[in-house]
């Protein structure tokens, strides 16, 4: 196996838990001879954390003779200690990874587990082959989604009524909404990765062409990214966002965020808050010019199970991650906390048990409206460097330090030479 490139995951907060295994079949307990310790390792917040661990017991009693060890913590540092774990060969069993670090972390496909050969424990019946080509990395499956994601707008329709503007569709809608709310709200908040998004839709919209091709290549020129400074700038000019260094969730919360763009999966803890505080949330289509040929709008996994390639355990791993995908016990303790799940079992579950509604489901309806449109994410649209790379450029020009055409052509030579980098 050639040496992997990072890491896995394994997160603060180690304790034993019990797991359970099944899907929407029969529901199966196995005897082990001796206890197994297999590891799970995820990251979240304390209500992921609480029904996971509560997931891992119900897997225990299913499963007499396995216990599992779970690591968790926040998403902060999570990816500095998933580099430690990966290089040593120490990390969890079965563990949550980002769509991106398939690439990042096995760019041979060698740096997990290949799933496909755990067929017999794994039901790949509940999975598109387009959900399954999500994972598979030179001819290996690599990781199984959980949910399928895409940057969505989420628009208080309270306060966009109060200023009498219907929920804003184009580009020109935007902008008409931030002079009407005059600087005492923001129409469209962004934080600087869903800032990189908003940019490159306008900007492939603008252009025709694709910010990075299928084959990991830069799509753009120094022209393109220019057109993204020039774009971004003029979002802070005309107060449609703060700049992103001044973006601050709880202000979804409060109203001073008339509208704000984030992850379909998100949509409760970006959007909930103003929910509870009497506002109406609304979900808009994606922001266009009537008539784009490009949407510049981007799907991905929201998140993703694999296996450890070093575990020493692979069916008892791969029981685990059934479980945690396919059984409806899962699908009653998660709900849609992660995203609608891909898994037919699990969706079929939370449809009859009346759990497919709300917020998040109505963004999940919108995205499969435009799927057709959508495109697939590259992994490499969420690397760190480039996200800097962008934000400095920005900075550089909203601040005159630098014009859009001599901050397009310093953008286009970084994100090149990153790109260049990690294809090697």
């Amino acid at each position: 196996m050639k040496a992997k490139k990072a890491a896995a995951l394994l997160l603060s907060g180690s304790m034993l838990c019990g797991l359970t295994a099944c899907g929407q079949h029969e529901t199966v307990v196995t005897e082990n001879k001796e206890n197994i310790v297999i590891s799970l390792s995820w990251w979240g917040n304390d209500v992921r954390n609480e029904y996971t661990i509560k997931a891992a017991q119900k897997f225990e009693e299913l499963n007499p003779g396995i216990t599992v060890k779970c690591n968790y913590s926040e998403w902060s540092g999570y990816q500095v200690r998933s580099n430690v774990q990966m290089v040593s060969n120490t990390e969890a069993d079965v563990m949550q990874i980002n769509y991106a670090w398939i690439e990042q972390y096995s760019p041979d496909g060698m740096g997990f587990y290949d799933i496909n050969t755990l067929s017999d424990h794994v039901d790949l019946s509940n999975f598109r082959q387009s959900d399954i080509d999500f994972g598979m990395k030179n001819g290996r499956l690599n990781a199984l989604p959980i949910a399928l994601n895409t940057q969505t707008v989420y628009i208080n329709k309270t306060l966009y009524d109060e200023y009498g503007l219907d929920i804003p569709k184009t580009w020109d809608d935007v902008f008409a909404a931030a002079e009407k709310m005059n600087g005492e709200h923001y129409p469209l908040a962004v934080n600087n990765k869903a800032a990189l998004f908003y940019m490159v839709a306008y900007a492939e919209q603008t252009s025709g062409k694709e910010f990075i091709k299928e084959d990991g290549s830069l799509g753009f020129g120094a022209e393109e990214f220019s057109i993204m400074l020039e774009f971004y700038k003029r979002l802070i000019d005309a107060g449609v966002t703060p700049q992103v260094e001044y973006f601050e969730r709880i202000n979804n919360d409060s109203g001073m965020y008339a509208g704000t763009l984030a992850w379909l999966s998100d949509a409760s803890s970006y959007m909930g808050g103003a929910e509870k505080a009497g506002y109406e949330v609304a979900i808009a289509d994606y922001t266009s010019y009537e008539g784009a040929d490009s949407l510049g709008w981007y799907t991905k996994p929201a998140t993703m199970y694999a296996i450890s390639a070093n575990t020493e355990y692979p069916k008892e791993s791969a029981m685990l991650l059934d479980f945690l995908l396919n059984s409806e016990e899962m699908a009653e303790l998660q709900g849609v906390e992660k995203g609608i799940p891909i898994s037919s079992s699990a969706r079929a579950y939370l449809e009859k048990s009346g759990k497919l509604t709300g917020l998040q489901y109505a963004a999940f309806e919108k995205m499969n409206e435009h799927s057709d449109k959508m495109k697939v994410i590259s992994p490499y649209m969420e690397n760190t460097d480039i996200l800097e790379f962008v934000q400095e450029s920005c900075n550089a020009v909203y601040y005159d330090k630098m014009t859009a055409e001599e901050g397009g052509k310093t953008l286009y030579e970084n994100v090149n030479n990153v790109l260049k980098k990690l294809s090697e």
